[in-house]
C-alpha cells in the first residue's frame, strides 16, 4: 500500500472544495482512493466561528450531541457528536486564524459529491473517497486518524465465521477499512503546518470497491448503539 500526501496553499475560508481538487489532484488512478481532512471542508464551507464572539464552552454546548462532563488538565469536555465520542464536539482551534473551527455539514453528502465528480471527469470505474480527522484514543497519548465520512468502497472486512490459525471459527472480528485507511493517511498528512490537506491510497489490500454511495445500512453499520459498546458503560 502506497500513501502519498498532496501539499496545497494555506486554504482560506470560502473557497471552492472541487476547485482545490482539481488544481492539486491532476492524475488518480483505477482503485485509488482519495483522502481529504475535514478541516478544509469546513473551511471551505466558512463553519468558522470567531473566538471572543462566544466561549468555547458555549459553542461546545451548541455543537455537540452530548456533553460528558469530565475533570482534565485541558479544560476539554468529551463529547459525542454524530456518532462519534470526540473531544470537544470536534471544534479544533489549531491552524485558524483566532478562529474556532467546527465540524464540517453534511459530511457525507460532500463525500459523495466529490466522488460523483471525479468519477466522472477522469472517467474513473473504482473510486474511493474518505474524509478524516483526527482522533484520540483512550489512555493513548497523541492522535490517530477517523473516517467521518466516506463513498465507493465497503467500510468493513469481516472475518465473522472464517478460522484463525487453528481453525476455530471468528465470532466478532471485524477490520474497520474506513479509520484504518484515515489513520495511514493522517499520519502523513501531519497536524500542523505541512500544509498537506490531501492524500492519495493506491494498492490498499482488502478493498472491495463499488459503483454506489454507502446506504442506510452500511452507514449505520459503522457505529455501536450503546447498549452493544463494550466501553459504553465509562461515560453514559
Amino acid at each position: 500500500m502506497l500513501v502519498e500526501a498532496i501539499k496545497t496553499h494555506r486554504i482560506e475560508c470560502g473557497e471552492n472544495l472541487e476547485q482545490i481538487i482539481d488544481k492539486y489532484v491532476t492524475n488518480i488512478n483505477e482503485r485509488a482512493i482519495l483522502v481529504i481532512t475535514s478541516k478544509i471542508i469546513s473551511i471551505c464551507q466558512g463553519r468558522t466561528v470567531a473566538k471572543g464572539s462566544i466561549t468555547k464552552e458555549e459553542l461546545i454546548q451548541q455543537e455537540a450531541d452530548l456533553v460528558i462532563k469530565s475533570n482534565n488538565i485541558y479544560g476539554i469536555h468529551l463529547t459525542i457528536k454524530n456518532n462519534i465520542l470526540i473531544p470537544s464536539a470536534g471544534i479544533d482551534e489549531s491552524n485558524g486564524d483566532n478562529v474556532y473551527i467546527l465540524y464540517p455539514e453534511n459530511v457525507q453528502a460532500v463525500a459523495e459529491s466529490i466522488w460523483n465528480y471525479l468519477r466522472k471527469k477522469h472517467q474513473l470505474k473504482n473510486l474511493g473517497i474518505l474524509i478524516t480527522d483526527s482522533h484520540t484514543t483512550p489512555m493513548r497519548r497523541g492522535v490517530t486518524g477517523i473516517a467521518l465520512g466516506w463513498c465507493g468502497f465497503a467500510p468493513l472486512h469481516s472475518y465473522i465465521g472464517k478460522p484463525d490459525l487453528y481453525g476455530h471459527p471468528l465470532r466478532v472480528t471485524q477490520i474497520n477499512i474506513l479509520d484504518s485507511l484515515a489513520t495511514s493517511a493522517v499520519f502523513l498528512m501531519g497536524e500542523g503546518s505541512e500544509r498537506t490537506p490531501i492524500a492519495k491510497i493506491i494498492n490498499a489490500p482488502k478493498i472491495e470497491f463499488v459503483d454506489f454511495p454507502p446506504t442506510t445500512e452500511e452507514i449505520e453499520s459503522i457505529t455501536i448503539h450503546p447498549e452493544e459498546d463494550l466501553y459504553a458503560s465509562i461515560f453514559i
